[in-house]
């Protein structure tokens, strides 16, 4: 009698618990091995896990972190489904999965092709970019019934590959309505993954999961846009171009004359530079000294200085007036009779 009473509670599970030694391992089918679940049996969830019941295909209760003793009172669902009618202490046929729900970190994602975005400023461009993301399972009934059905074992192979499609097809659309040009997107890698992160989270939850966090590390724009934006910051370097040119023959001026080999050469180099150089500096003094345009006496509109009519309205510009007595030529510095147009020692126009 005691032989039969131990085989016939040997078939019976008093203990359930999982302990994971992995790290890609989502869900995990207990191995019954046959037996059947003692009502009053010890289940063990630890943290970062879940623990749901299933009975006959249909998902019945889900058990938190912490000790349960299973029992009508703490499965209501699953008493509901078997109507019992041997008492607390009745073995019950049920499968029980662990789902992990801490988070999977360091996931990778990139585009496979170009993706196309609109940019204000260089119109249709095409982007590449890569980074990472990390997941958990946040609704582990959606998850069951979307995403895990009855596998016995589920990793994070079986997810990634749909969560990388979703990150991918998402991304142009997340990157135009952020509104971020394309010259500023390499300073706002934080600000975009964010702003992607919350536009990608609505579909990712779908299946149940979250994006506990969303990184771009990288977004490479085509060579064409490459080079347009090196050519604008050697413009923004070189500031202005006459001194640019000015710096660089002077630079070409003092090679010349510190090279010893170069003979007449080198000299004809350097007197070449020197009268460029000096013409340079003459157009830059000429520029600088050129007086500013007039305006018209009569109808207002700029004119060339020294027009002695309006090329707009015809109208006479003022004229010099006549010295007054006792003033001196500005030229020569020679005495003046008052009245006089012109200077009688150098004749310099007053």
């Amino acid at each position: 009698m005691g032989f039969f009473k131990n085989l016939v509670t040997s078939q019976f599970i008093d203990v359930i618990e999982w302990t994971d030694d992995t790290q890609d391992t989502m869900v995990y089918k207990y191995d019954m091995n046959g037996k059947e679940i003692m009502m009053g049996a010890q289940l063990t969830v630890r943290e970062s896990q879940l623990a749901v019941f299933v009975d006959e295909g249909e998902l019945a209760d889900v058990f938190q972190p912490g000790r349960h003793e299973l029992s009508t009172q703490n499965m209501p669902i699953m008493t509901k489904l078997k109507a019992w009618k041997f008492g607390f202490n009745s073995p019950f046929k049920s499968d029980v999965y662990f789902v992990n729900t801490k988070q999977f970190m360091d996931c990778k994602w990139g585009t496979g092709n170009p993706v196309m975005m609109r940019d204000a400023e260089f119109g249709m461009i095409r982007i590449r970019a890569f980074g990472s993301y990390s997941f958990r399972v946040k609704d582990a009934a959606t998850f069951m019934r979307e995403v895990f059905g009855t596998s016995s074992l589920f990793t994070v192979d079986g997810v990634e590959g749909q969560i990388k499609s979703m990150v991918v097809s998402g991304l142009s659309d997340a990157i135009a309505q952020s509104k971020i040009p394309a010259l500023d997107l390499a300073a706002n890698y934080d600000e975009l993954s964010q702003y992607a992160r919350t536009a990608l989270n609505p579909k990712v939850e779908a299946l149940g999961l979250t994006l506990c966090n969303f990184v771009i590390e990288n977004i490479s724009l085509p060579e064409e846009v490459e080079k347009s934006i090196d050519k604008r910051t050697s413009m923004g370097v070189v500031g202005d171009l006459n001194k640019y040119t000015q710096f660089q023959a002077a630079e070409a001026m003092r090679e010349a004359a510190n090279n010893p080999t170069g003979g007449v050469a080198g000299m004809g180099v350097g007197m070449g530079a020197g009268a460029a150089m000096g013409q340079m500096f003459t157009q830059s003094m000429n520029q600088a000294s050129q007086p500013a345009g007039a305006r018209c006496v009569a109808c207002g509109q700029s004119i060339p200085a020294g027009s002695k009519f309006c090329s707009i309205c015809g109208a006479a510009q003022q004229q010099a007036q006549p010295v007054a007595a006792g003033a001196f030529c500005p030229g020569c510095g020679q005495k003046l009779e008052a009245g006089a147009k012109f200077c009688p020692a150098c004749g310099k126009q007053l």
